[in-house]
């Protein structure tokens, strides 16, 4: 059973993350040649305060480009 786990931040549209389980589950069956009903999805969401680069936050970065 394929499970693909993708962690990314929070903000994007139900529309935009049902697309991107689509075409995971899509390109899944393709590749590994795996029935459709054994792929596995999950989407883990995270507030920008929670995720950092180069030793801050990605909120802060994006407070210091936006002002």
């Amino acid at each position: 059973m394929p499970f693909i786990q993708i962690n990314m931040l929070e903000g994007r549209s139900p529309e935009k993350k049902e697309k991107l389980i689509y075409e995971l589950t899509k390109t899944v069956c393709e590749v590994l040649e795996a029935p459709r009903e054994t792929v596995r999805i999950l989407i883990n969401e995270m507030p920008s305060e929670h995720w950092g680069i180069a030793g801050e936050s990605v909120k802060r970065r994006k407070e210091k480009v936006g002002g």
